[in-house]
Protein backbone atom coordinates (compact mmCIF):
# COMPACT_ATOMS: atom_id res chain seq x y z
CA UNK A 1 0.00 0.00 0.00
CA UNK A 2 1.17 3.51 -1.20
CA UNK A 3 1.82 5.51 2.27
CA UNK A 4 1.39 9.49 1.60
CA UNK A 5 3.36 11.99 2.26
CA UNK A 6 3.62 13.35 5.51
CA UNK A 7 2.61 17.28 6.57
CA UNK A 8 6.43 18.38 6.53
CA UNK A 9 7.37 16.38 3.04
CA UNK A 10 4.74 18.35 1.39
CA UNK A 11 5.04 21.35 3.20
CA UNK A 12 8.48 21.62 2.23
CA UNK A 13 7.63 20.32 -1.59
CA UNK A 14 5.58 23.12 -1.67
CA UNK A 15 7.90 25.20 -0.52
CA UNK A 16 10.31 24.54 -3.08
CA UNK A 17 7.79 24.87 -5.87
CA UNK A 18 7.03 28.14 -5.33
CA UNK A 19 10.93 29.01 -4.42
CA UNK A 20 11.47 27.48 -7.95
CA UNK A 21 8.86 29.93 -9.36
CA UNK A 22 10.42 32.32 -7.83
CA UNK A 23 13.59 31.85 -9.47
CA UNK A 24 11.83 31.20 -12.73
CA UNK A 25 10.28 33.90 -12.57
CA UNK A 26 12.82 36.56 -11.23
CA UNK A 27 15.12 35.20 -14.84
CA UNK A 28 12.22 36.25 -17.28
CA UNK A 29 10.34 38.83 -18.26
CA UNK A 30 7.28 37.57 -15.95
CA UNK A 31 8.81 38.41 -12.77
CA UNK A 32 10.64 42.34 -13.28
CA UNK A 33 8.93 44.90 -15.93
CA UNK A 34 10.94 47.78 -16.86
CA UNK A 35 8.65 51.27 -15.74
CA UNK A 36 10.78 54.15 -15.95
CA UNK A 37 13.18 54.44 -13.19
CA UNK A 38 11.85 51.63 -10.95
CA UNK A 39 11.03 48.06 -11.61
CA UNK A 40 7.54 46.35 -11.77
CA UNK A 41 7.71 43.66 -9.24
CA UNK A 42 4.99 40.66 -9.91
CA UNK A 43 7.12 38.44 -7.47
CA UNK A 44 5.64 39.46 -4.69
CA UNK A 45 2.23 36.83 -6.06
CA UNK A 46 4.57 33.44 -5.29
CA UNK A 47 5.57 35.42 -1.52
CA UNK A 48 1.83 35.90 -1.07
CA UNK A 49 0.21 32.19 -1.41
CA UNK A 50 3.56 30.90 0.41
CA UNK A 51 2.62 33.11 3.21
CA UNK A 52 -1.22 32.89 2.77
CA UNK A 53 -1.06 28.92 2.77
CA UNK A 54 1.88 28.01 4.94
CA UNK A 55 2.45 30.55 7.06
CA UNK A 56 4.61 33.96 8.03
CA UNK A 57 8.08 31.70 8.31
CA UNK A 58 7.34 30.25 4.33
CA UNK A 59 6.47 33.87 3.41
CA UNK A 60 9.67 35.20 4.93
CA UNK A 61 11.69 32.66 2.95
CA UNK A 62 10.15 33.18 -0.23
CA UNK A 63 10.41 37.20 0.01
CA UNK A 64 13.91 36.34 1.17
CA UNK A 65 14.90 34.67 -2.27
CA UNK A 66 12.97 37.35 -4.34
CA UNK A 67 15.23 39.80 -2.47
CA UNK A 68 18.24 38.00 -3.11
CA UNK A 69 17.17 37.89 -6.78
CA UNK A 70 16.79 41.32 -6.92
CA UNK A 71 20.09 42.51 -5.28
CA UNK A 72 21.86 40.15 -7.19
CA UNK A 73 20.36 42.03 -10.68
CA UNK A 74 21.61 45.00 -8.77
CA UNK A 75 25.00 43.90 -8.41
CA UNK A 76 25.03 42.87 -12.84
CA UNK A 77 23.55 46.14 -13.74
CA UNK A 78 20.04 44.76 -14.42
CA UNK A 79 18.34 46.04 -11.43
CA UNK A 80 17.28 49.93 -12.97
CA UNK A 81 17.23 51.71 -9.89
CA UNK A 82 19.12 49.12 -7.56
CA UNK A 83 21.85 48.79 -9.65
CA UNK A 84 23.02 52.84 -9.62
CA UNK A 85 22.60 52.52 -5.45
CA UNK A 86 25.02 49.06 -5.33
CA UNK A 87 27.84 51.95 -7.09
CA UNK A 88 26.99 53.92 -4.00
CA UNK A 89 26.51 51.92 -1.13
CA UNK A 90 26.85 48.26 -1.88
CA UNK A 91 25.19 47.24 1.92
CA UNK A 92 22.05 49.43 2.13
CA UNK A 93 21.27 48.20 -1.69
CA UNK A 94 21.43 45.00 0.20
CA UNK A 95 19.43 45.81 2.95
CA UNK A 96 16.60 47.88 0.29
CA UNK A 97 16.72 44.90 -1.20
CA UNK A 98 16.58 41.49 0.84
CA UNK A 99 15.69 43.25 3.83
CA UNK A 100 12.54 44.78 2.62
CA UNK A 101 11.44 41.96 0.89
CA UNK A 102 12.35 39.20 3.55
CA UNK A 103 10.37 41.40 6.03
CA UNK A 104 7.15 41.89 3.47
CA UNK A 105 6.59 38.33 3.05
CA UNK A 106 6.94 37.34 6.91
CA UNK A 107 3.97 40.38 7.65
CA UNK A 108 2.20 39.03 4.78
CA UNK A 109 1.51 35.96 6.80
CA UNK A 110 0.75 37.68 9.49
CA UNK A 111 -1.74 39.93 8.00
CA UNK A 112 -3.76 37.03 6.41
CA UNK A 113 -3.44 34.92 10.00
CA UNK A 114 -5.01 38.11 11.56
CA UNK A 115 -8.04 38.15 9.05
CA UNK A 116 -8.65 34.66 9.86
CA UNK A 117 -9.30 35.67 13.24
CA UNK A 118 -11.13 38.69 12.42
CA UNK A 119 -13.48 37.05 9.50
CA UNK A 120 -13.06 33.54 10.21
CA UNK A 121 -15.88 32.27 7.66
CA UNK A 122 -14.61 34.72 4.85
CA UNK A 123 -11.83 33.02 3.30
CA UNK A 124 -11.77 34.58 0.31
CA UNK A 125 -11.85 37.66 1.71
CA UNK A 126 -8.82 36.70 4.06
CA UNK A 127 -6.68 35.31 1.01
CA UNK A 128 -7.87 38.64 -1.35
CA UNK A 129 -6.59 40.98 2.15
CA UNK A 130 -2.94 38.75 2.53
CA UNK A 131 -2.33 38.92 -1.35
CA UNK A 132 -3.35 42.98 -1.59
CA UNK A 133 -0.87 43.25 1.93
CA UNK A 134 2.24 41.80 -0.54
CA UNK A 135 2.87 44.42 -2.92
CA UNK A 136 1.41 46.77 -0.60
CA UNK A 137 4.38 45.82 2.14
CA UNK A 138 6.77 45.73 -0.58
CA UNK A 139 6.11 49.29 -1.91
CA UNK A 140 6.19 50.49 1.51
CA UNK A 141 9.11 48.71 2.58
CA UNK A 142 11.48 49.44 -0.09
CA UNK A 143 10.39 52.79 -0.93
CA UNK A 144 10.82 53.91 3.17
CA UNK A 145 14.18 52.32 3.31
CA UNK A 146 14.81 53.94 -0.31
CA UNK A 147 14.63 57.42 1.28
CA UNK A 148 16.17 56.56 4.63
CA UNK A 149 19.38 55.34 2.82
CA UNK A 150 19.56 56.58 -0.30
CA UNK A 151 17.20 60.05 -0.43
CA UNK A 152 19.81 62.55 0.24
CA UNK A 153 22.19 61.17 -2.52
CA UNK A 154 22.66 63.02 -6.22
CA UNK A 155 21.14 60.56 -7.93
CA UNK A 156 17.16 60.51 -5.78
CA UNK A 157 17.39 64.66 -5.58
CA UNK A 158 18.24 64.52 -9.40
CA UNK A 159 14.86 62.55 -9.37
CA UNK A 160 13.06 65.17 -6.95
CA UNK A 161 14.20 67.87 -8.67
CA UNK A 162 12.46 66.43 -11.76
CA UNK A 163 9.29 65.68 -10.08
CA UNK A 164 9.12 68.87 -8.27
CA UNK A 165 8.31 66.82 -5.05
CA UNK A 166 8.41 69.19 -2.30
CA UNK A 167 9.36 66.67 0.26
CA UNK A 168 9.57 62.71 0.46
CA UNK A 169 6.03 61.49 0.81
CA UNK A 170 5.51 63.12 -2.52
CA UNK A 171 8.07 61.74 -3.72
CA UNK A 172 7.57 58.45 -2.63
CA UNK A 173 3.78 58.86 -3.92
CA UNK A 174 5.11 60.04 -7.64
CA UNK A 175 7.38 57.45 -7.93
CA UNK A 176 5.19 54.81 -6.99
CA UNK A 177 1.73 55.83 -8.78
CA UNK A 178 0.34 53.52 -11.66
CA UNK A 179 2.69 51.07 -10.99
CA UNK A 180 1.55 50.54 -6.97
CA UNK A 181 -2.29 50.29 -7.77
CA UNK A 182 -1.39 47.72 -10.88
CA UNK A 183 0.64 45.35 -8.26
CA UNK A 184 -2.02 45.92 -5.71
CA UNK A 185 -4.72 45.05 -8.15
CA UNK A 186 -2.97 41.79 -9.03
CA UNK A 187 -2.01 40.78 -5.82
CA UNK A 188 -5.77 41.11 -4.43
CA UNK A 189 -7.11 39.38 -7.56
CA UNK A 190 -4.46 36.77 -7.31
CA UNK A 191 -4.95 35.96 -3.11
CA UNK A 192 -8.87 35.70 -3.67
CA UNK A 193 -9.02 33.49 -6.93
CA UNK A 194 -5.68 31.00 -6.39
CA UNK A 195 -5.14 30.91 -2.86
CA UNK A 196 -8.49 30.11 -1.37
CA UNK A 197 -8.92 27.21 -3.59
CA UNK A 198 -5.42 26.20 -2.30
CA UNK A 199 -5.88 26.23 1.30
CA UNK A 200 -8.62 23.80 0.76
CA UNK A 201 -6.69 21.50 -1.27
CA UNK A 202 -4.09 21.78 1.78
CA UNK A 203 -6.41 21.49 4.40
CA UNK A 204 -7.72 18.11 2.71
Amino acid sequence: MERKPNARTRRLTQLALLLALVLIMSYTPLGYLPVGPLVLSLLTIPVAVGAIVMGPASGAILGGAFGLTSFFNAVRGGGGMTSIFFTLNPLGTFLLCFGARLAMGWLCGLVYRAARRLWPQRRRLCCAIGGLAAPLLNTLLFMGLLVLLFYQTDYVQGLVAEMGAANPFVFVVGMVGIQGLVEALLGCLVGAAVTAPLLRVVER
